[in-house]
């Protein structure tokens, strides 16, 4: 077995994710964990059966890499780190025999059906009996994967879909006001669109927000601005109901400025600047209440594909058989962010890189020994 890569050493971005800390996976129970990947959770219901978080923990484990569960419910190793977990995987594929060829751009297939690969000192061309494909997104080019791949695949009569950035900050008209709190986080905030709610912490930037829930949202504020839409709900206090802030905000001395009984109902400085975003501030108090829990926003935009944390689009889902091989080229496989599903962040990208990639894996197999 040989793996091919792009870049001068492996797994740039998988490197990049252990700057957080590594969310390998998540500890939710399996059916809200599949209800995680939308409209291609039927996918992902297959590879999760195949290779499900536990058997990702396990496979850590195997490796010398211990993992726990946070708060959350986020699963990460005990180092906190992914180089430990990378060399001990390189490690294990080198005692496999497997062997590992850098600086090799992938061009496309050749007339016989080869491989074509662009290497420093030309080109070279490889045959193999089955190949798998794992060429990433698009997201965060600089690391590796930059969509290149999809003309390859096009010219091959293969579909793919538009990619679109995911998991990534939306753009927001902020004023001056609130740009000044650029790198402040917005505490335990709940941001609503279509129906749909996300809770978590917000991070205030120059151009918009970033954070768990901003991305959880992502999908349906692509598919709002695609409409021409774009406003959102933000409850900067969905812990308590108006009654309680009405009285928070009255425990205020008398003759309290504004400022004073936004912060007696804990909102902080930045949190009363996003709430003036929407407009002049009632002064009666349960109005006032209700301007918190319903601040309206407006995106006007989404940050771009080389700062978004992974992408939407990809190989159709369409395009491809049980076992990820696409039908219109018998015998190549492929898994990961290549194919047209999404998730937010939490362990479920990283997860369904895995688990996508074992069941294509079986594929393989089951293909080699047919023929």
């Amino acid at each position: 077995m040989t793996v091919y890569d792009r870049m001068p050493s492996p797994a740039r971005k998988f490197l990049m994710a252990g700057r957080g800390g590594l969310n390998l996976t998540h500890s939710e129970p399996l059916d809200a964990f599949i209800g995680r990947y939308g409209p291609a959770s039927p996918l992902l219901t297959r590879a999760l059966a195949r290779f499900s978080p536990d058997d990702l923990r396990r496979w850590a484990h195997g490796l010398g890499e211990e993992t726990f569960t946070g708060s959350s419910g986020r699963v990460f190793p005990k180092s906190f780190k992914a180089s430990p977990l990378l060399r001990a995987w390189l490690r294990r594929l080198d005692r496999l025999g497997v062997r590992l060829f850098t600086r090799h751009e992938w061009r496309g297939f050749g007339a016989d059906g080869a491989l074509l690969f662009a290497i420093p000192d030309g080109e070279t061309h490889v045959h193999a009996d089955a190949v798998l494909l794992a060429l990433g997104g698009a997201s965060w080019p600089r690391l590796g994967a930059d969509g290149g791949w999809v003309a390859n695949l096009q010219r091959a009569g293969i579909t793919v879909m538009p990619f679109e950035p995911a998991n990534a900050g939306w753009l927001m008209p902020w004023t001056d006001h609130v740009r000044r709190f650029a790198g402040t986080p917005l505490k335990r905030v709940a941001l609503s669109l279509g129906g749909e709610t996300a809770r978590g912490d917000a991070m205030l930037t120059e151009t918009g927000l970033e954070g768990g829930p901003v991305y959880a949202l992502g999908a349906l504020v692509r598919a709002a601005l695609a409409r021409g839409e774009g406003t959102l709900t933000l409850d900067l206090r969905p812990d308590l109901d108006r009654a309680a802030l009405v009285k928070k905000m009255s425990a205020a001395r008398k003759g309290a400025s504004l400022a004073k009984r936004l912060t007696q109902a804990g909102l902080t400085p930045a949190m009363q600047a996003v709430l003036r975003e929407a407009g002049p501030l009632p002064a009666e108090a349960d109005a006032l209440a209700a301007r918190i829990k319903t601040v309206q926003l407006r995106v006007c935009g989404m940050a771009g594909l080389e700062r978004a944390i992974s992408s939407a689009g990809g190989i159709a889902l369409d395009a491809i058989d049980a076992h990820f091989m696409v039908k219109a080229r018998p015998g190549i496989f492929v898994a990961g962010e290549m194919l047209d599903w999404e998730a937010p962040t939490g362990g479920y990208l990283l997860q369904g890189c895995f688990a996508t990639a074992a069941l294509a894996a079986d594929g393989i197999i089951a293909f080699l020994k047919g023929r």
